[in-house]
């Protein structure tokens, strides 16, 4: 998780960027009453979250009907006082994205949802964020705009079309290494894992249905930074 000297809007994203699920909040259709439910995320470089929902579901009804949501991302698991620990609740708008790119990066996070992401029920949707709530802690607590929070989707452009070379490419090179960084930083030995998705912040890596997040000291837009950083985590120079 990250250190606690992260300024707010890195460490919301963290938060974020290392869950693989969240809890929506909508509307219920027709009547306004909140209604939770359990969904699996993915987020975009910008952090932009991404979902794929199924039109049977409750809450694409209740989206459909108003596209108002929050989504809460639990940072606390593991923690002997979770109170103590950092969670983020991001509010913004969810609809349908024809963007390949975003489920391109869901489907990389939840490999399982290939089953059925192709069922004509099933619809990738992301969230445009109008702000974001971090409890970071006791005492702790920030309001973020979107512009606080969200990175420039311009200037993660090239690293977008990057990913997938760069992601490749490490998976060939460093999967030992990678399964040792990972042993020392998680407390999770074994191999297995594999990189699924790079960003300004960090990577992501899955082995059978566990994540893990291993974040960059700072944030890099430039491809070359971040192959630098990642690179340097894995051993490679």
């Amino acid at each position: 998780m990250a250190e606690t000297q992260d300024p707010p809007a890195r460490l919301a994203r963290t938060v974020m960027r290392a869950a693989d699920r969240a809890v929506l909040a909508t509307g219920r259709a027709g009547s306004g009453w909140p209604y939770a439910s359990l969904v699996l995320v993915a987020l975009d470089l910008d952090a932009t979250p991404i979902l794929l929902v199924s039109a049977l579901a409750e809450h694409t009804r209740n989206i459909a009907a108003d596209d108002r949501v929050a989504l809460l991302f639990d940072g606390t698991g593991g923690l002997p006082r979770p109170l103590e620990g950092p969670r983020v609740t991001v509010t913004g708008r969810a609809a349908p994205t024809p963007n390949p790119h975003r489920r391109a990066r869901y489907l990389a996070r939840h490999p399982d949802a290939a089953l059925y992401a192709d069922f004509t029920d099933f619809a990738v949707h992301s969230v445009t964020v109008t702000g974001a709530h971090l409890v970071a802690g006791f005492g702790r607590i920030h309001r973020l705009g979107a512009a606080d929070l969200m990175l420039d989707a311009g200037a993660v452009a090239s690293l977008a079309a990057a990913e997938a070379g760069l992601l490749a490419d490490a998976n060939s090179r460093f999967a030992e290494p990678l399964d040792a960084v990972l042993a020392e930083r998680t407390g999770r030995p074994g191999g297995g894992w594999r990189l699924t998705g790079l960003d300004p912040d960090g990577c992501d890596a899955r082995r059978d249905g566990e994540v893990a997040r291993l974040p960059f000291e700072t944030t890099r837009t430039d491809p070359e930074a971040v192959r630098a950083a990642l690179w340097g985590m894995l051993g490679g120079g």
